[in-house]
């Protein structure tokens, strides 16, 4: 495989999502809230807009967020919320019709997670799936009991009642994918069994009052006919006509950051990456020269990395740049640190030191404008569901003191990687901007396992300089989502040149993903994967041994630290 094509790895789209909080907030709420103004309701937004919005209602399942995204890509803007979220907070989200997700739980136990009686109450479709159609059968008086035989993995669905609303363009017969060990034994009354599998008689039920149950998972790819059913739920029974869009995203958020903004003034942390970039330009756009970019050169940056990145700035993005180099600063800052997590909030917190005081050269500023996107807060903050657990902070969520002086601005709070390139290139992003992969806030102090120093900084870069300019010879760049080195703490014994040497171990690493929410290793050609490796430790000295990262997110992260 030298053709410059990855070998095809499985779909990844069934794997579980990690932890995190997601806010009942609408995207146009957003730079209001975090801007420290007086929040207004998320219905009150909605409704001047007459935005449409699904509302999920989480569990615990490991697919909840598949879901949220299946329904954003059919145009309908969609939250997920928590079990317990009040009726208040969903009230004013005015929405068009309730999922609910899948969950560890067994209904029989005691004291599990329910579905909120104002669900039933305000009498919009419902649609149930896995835990969530048990959930709503137990509620309204049917039957659920441990199964006989579990399900899981492949399954066929045969269709009973093809004439259901949810079954337009679905065949007879179609694979779905099951993940359950709970069987429905009776129905609430009201309702009937729409479709079934081999071990499961009512694997679909519905009744008349638009309340649907799916014991299968239309949200992961191993469904190949479930977009098309979520697609029949919110468009045939909830009646969604689809104006979820990046273009009404853009016009929205340009309207709202200039009126929240004022006469304010705005600093942005510029990286170069395609969130900072797509944020500042979506903010220059909406107060011009009210915003003024920090781009601050912390010593954790690659190769060549300040440089290019201040020429692309200022050929492209035309606005007030200002430029620090603080390299010995966060050297220093850093010195003696090995934990992950404490390095994160040193650097974070040494950002906001710098951009406190360039403001004060600038007079009062208002705002700290940030690329902070909806994976930051999912993998920062506890999950809309209690029973998961933090993963990591990121600099962009977890890593900011609570004593800083300035309100947070992040438009792009609740968007995903690919909906943000969308904005970039509406925009009028350059290509190269918009699709460059993602670097983290802490650059490469992460990717340093231990104590970061000067010369393992320069041995990284080294080695992530010559991966990368052979991915990129490979022309295999923007089939990547992320492909970087990491310097491990390990040393190991090795010969070269009849000598002994006992140097450094490289890891390299190379991911496929939509959104950074799960990821695959990347199949890279093993021609590629040697001649990586044979530059590596003939031209970075101090290394010795590389291996090659075939870990799958989860159960690890996509970086190491």
């Amino acid at each position: 495989m030298t053709n410059g094509k990855l070998g095809k790895p499985p779909d990844e789209s069934y794997r579980i999502r990690t932890s995190g909080d997601i806010e009942v907030s609408t995207y146009l709420e957003i730079a209001k809230e975090i801007a420290g103004e007086q929040p207004v309701a998320a219905g009150e937004v909605v409704s001047k807009l007459k935005r449409e919005v699904i509302v999920v209602i989480d569990f615990g399942s490991q697919y909840s967020l598949l879901i949220a995204r299946r329904i954003r890509e059919l145009q309908v803007y969609c939250e997920l919320v928590a079990h317990d979220t009040p009726w208040e907070k969903i009230a004013s989200l005015n929405p068009k019709g309730f999922i609910l997700s899948g969950g560890p739980a067994s209904v029989y136990e005691p004291e599990v997670p329910l579905v909120p009686a104002y669900v039933y109450e305000s009498h919009l479709p419902v649609l149930g799936i896995c835990y969530g159609m048990q959930a709503l059968t137990k509620q309204l008086g049917g039957r659920v009991e441990q199964g006989k035989k579990y399900e899981y993995g492949h399954a066929v669905l045969h269709l009973s009642r093809p004439d259901s609303p949810l079954f337009i363009d679905i065949p007879a017969s179609s694979p779905v994918w099951m993940s359950h060990g709970d069987m429905i034994e009776e129905m609430p009354p009201g309702f009937s069994a729409l479709a079934y599998t081999e071990n499961s008689p009512v694997a679909v039920m519905g009744s008349d009052k638009k309340i649907f149950g799916l014991q299968f998972h239309p949200e992961v790819a191993h469904t190949p006919h479930g977009k098309t059913i979520l697609k029949n739920f919110i468009y045939q029974v909830c009646g969604c006509r689809g104006d979820w869009t990046i273009s009404n995203f853009t016009s929205g958020s340009l309207r709202s950051i200039k009126k929240q903004v004022g006469s304010g003034k705005v600093i942005c942390a510029l990286s170069g990456g395609v969130d900072s970039s797509v944020v500042a330009t979506l903010i220059h756009q909406a107060i011009g020269d009210q915003l003024t970019c920090i781009f601050v050169n912390n010593g954790l940056l690659r190769r060549e990395e300040a440089d290019r990145t201040l020429k692309v700035f200022q050929q492209n993005l035309g606005m007030n740049i200002i430029y620090v180099d603080a390299s010995d600063r966060f050297l220093s800052r850093l010195k003696g640190m090995t934990d992950p997590e404490t390095k994160r909030k040193a650097i974070g917190g040494e950002f906001i030191k710098i951009f406190e005081e360039e403001a004060k050269k600038m007079g009062k500023v208002d705002f700290l404008a940030q690329g902070t996107l909806y994976p930051d807060v999912i993998e920062s903050t506890s999950s809309v569901s209690t029973a998961s657990a933090k993963i990591k902070t990121h600099h962009n969520v977890g890593g900011l003191p609570t004593t800083m002086t300035f309100s947070l601005l992040e438009p792009l709070r609740y968007l995903f990687k690919d909906e943000v390139r969308q904005v970039g290139l509406g925009l009028g992003l350059p290509e190269e901007m918009v699709w460059r992969q993602p670097f983290p806030g802490p650059g490469l102090a992460i990717r340093i396992i231990g104590e970061v120093s000067e010369e393992k900084l320069d041995l990284l870069r080294a080695a992530d300089w010559i991966f990368m300019n052979e991915i990129k010879k490979a022309k295999l760049y923007r089939q990547l989502w992320q492909s970087f080195a990491i310097l491990t703490d390990v040393k190991s014994v090795g010969v070269m040149g009849d000598y002994r040497t006992y140097g450094y171990l490289i890891a390299i690493r190379a991911v496929t993903s939509n959104d950074a929410m799960t990821a695959d290793w990347a199949r890279l050609p093993y021609d590629l994967l040697a001649h990586v490796s044979n530059r590596i430790v003939n031209e970075v000295p101090g290394v010795n041994r590389v291996v090659y990262d075939i870990t799958s997110k989860p159960p690890s992260t996509i970086e190491w630290e």
